[in-house]
């Protein structure tokens, strides 16, 4: 992480018209800081005659030395997938509904933004997972996930069958409606609805929820953030692998899956006054009165 930062990328959520106004607004509040802004194409788009450098995101990360990200959640964990590799951190601005990421807001971002700019935040560093689809022994896709990974049926009523190992072990064959490979970020996220445990995003582990499961034993399981995991498929079609709702790939009979831990972790920069624990009273509702 670069120190002081000179450089700064504002991105946007996409296909949102709506984010120009306070889009611009912050740019023109950088500017006024001596900040040099960069902003990504799909971003500028929307945003009309402007001033400021217009990159690929692609290429933004290897210019900036932070990104500031307008939008919710699932806006924050697109652009992670795709500035990890630079090592850009990120600040995230709420503009969706949930917010377990994005924990500034317009109303209070001009001096939340002022006082991390000068060094004042907390940094924190989310796991990524990392993705293999093997088909024959030859890798026919590969992607990264920064809450999940599913396997899931698709156009199918019934059950998927699967094998699950571990570090080369037989854990189980399991039949259910598939299975979430989701990292401490992701638990809140569909871990959570289907029954998985809340991880401190400190925590360097995986858990594995079983969707729906024909057995009722089968229950989520946490194993180290340094374990292989192996996903063989034993159902012949209709079953998709999807990470963060963001991509997917179609599996047929015997391909397999391979999960770890990415190399490379996202950096979220909060202010000083963030507490994990506030935002699961917050965003839970545990702070409602019974």
């Amino acid at each position: 992480m670069k120190l002081p930062f000179k450089s700064v990328a504002l991105i946007g959520k996409y296909k949102a018209p709506d984010i120009a106004e306070p889009l611009l607004c912050l740019a023109e509040f950088l500017s006024a800081q001596n900040l040099h802004v960069v902003v990504d194409s799909l971003t500028a788009t929307y945003l009309g005659q402007h001033p400021y450098t217009v990159l690929p995101l692609d290429q933004v990360g290897k210019v900036v030395d932070v990104a500031i990200v307008l939008g919710g959640d699932g806006t924050l964990l697109n652009i992670a997938r795709s500035l990890s590799s630079d090592k850009v951190p990120l600040i995230g601005v709420n503009q969706g509904r949930l917010g377990f990421l994005t924990d500034l807001t317009l109303e209070n971002i001009q001096v939340s933004l002022l006082a991390m700019l000068n060094g004042d935040f907390i940094p924190e560093h989310r796991m990524l997972l990392t993705t293999r689809v093997m088909r024959d022994d030859v890798e026919v896709f590969h992607s990264l996930a920064f809450n999940e990974v599913v396997v899931h049926r698709g156009n199918i009523s019934s059950v998927i069958e699967f094998e699950v190992r571990i570090d080369g072990e037989h854990l189980y064959h399991q039949r259910a409606d598939g299975l979430i490979v989701s990292t401490p970020t992701g638990s809140t996220a569909y871990a959570l609805s289907a029954g998985g445990a809340i991880l401190h995003p400190s925590l360097d582990v995986i858990q594995l929820v079983p969707i729906c499961p024909h057995t009722l034993s089968s229950r989520s399981l946490v194993v180290s953030g340094h374990a292989v995991l192996e996903i063989l498929m034993k159902t012949p079609r209709n079953v998709r692998v999807r990470f963060d709702s963001h991509t997917h790939f179609d599996l047929l009979f015997n391909d397999k899956i391979i999960i770890t831990r990415h190399p490379q972790s996202a950096c979220i920069l909060h202010p000083q006054d963030h507490s994990y624990y506030h935002t699961l009273r917050e965003k839970m509702l545990w702070n409602q009165s019974l």
